[in-house]
């Protein structure tokens, strides 16, 4: 259960365009949020970058930063993010054609379904999230040969980002939501290295 309280949505109104961009564009308001907002500035600072870093479209493809999100926090062992990242990218209109390839993310080293870029991509991920980085500079000199600068600043950008919330969401035990949860057994996620861990709700007395 979550270590703080979430208000109620009802009572942050001030902060309803927030949540109903998000809810635009097929994701969840996460409970996360619903504890950060006891402090309404961090919030709106935090999920202006999480709003820029993530759901503006540049060069890197969408499915690919949520998934870097997805490798980066199971590598920080975080299964709260680790969910909500691969659920967004399943819910995103350009995953229609990839739903193979999210599924097999973590064989992406040998799959076919993933290029060179992409596994490049996916490795610094991977490293990054490490304690000691475990990033080489082999690894990151095939990250420049696959990527320009902006590109690579959006994919470390994204790796960064849940490097905050993989330690707000552990440190705080965030409740996932009904919707990743369902996301999570429709999926058989259970059978493929994830757990609710400390994530669930708390047990009525």
């Amino acid at each position: 259960m979550s270590r703080l309280p979430m208000l109620p949505r009802d009572q942050l109104g001030e902060l309803e365009p927030l949540f109903a961009r998000v809810e635009q564009q097929g994701g969840t308001v996460p409970n996360a949020w619903r504890m950060m907002a006891h402090v309404p500035d961090i919030l709106r600072a935090f999920t202006d970058l999480a709003y820029v870093t993530l759901r503006v479209e540049r060069q890197v493809p969408p499915v690919l930063k949520w998934l870097v999100a997805h490798v980066a926090s199971r590598a920080a062992g975080c299964n709260y993010c680790m969910l909500h990242a691969v659920a967004n990218a399943d819910g995103l209109p350009q995953a229609a054609g990839e739903r193979e390839k999210i599924d097999a993310v973590w064989e992406f080293e040998t799959s076919p379904l993933f290029t060179e870029a992409e596994r490049t991509a996916l490795r610094v991920a991977l490293g990054a999230a490490l304690v000691p980085n475990a990033v080489t500079d082999a690894d990151f000199e095939a990250l420049k040969a696959h990527y320009t600068t902006e590109q690579i600043v959006e994919i470390v950008a994204v790796i960064a980002l849940f490097g905050f919330l993989n330690r707000w969401n552990d440190t705080l035990q965030s409740e996932l939501e009904e919707k990743p949860l369902a996301y999570a057994a429709s999926h058989d996620l259970d059978k493929r290295g994830w757990s609710l861990g400390a994530h669930g709700k708390s047990e009525p007395a």
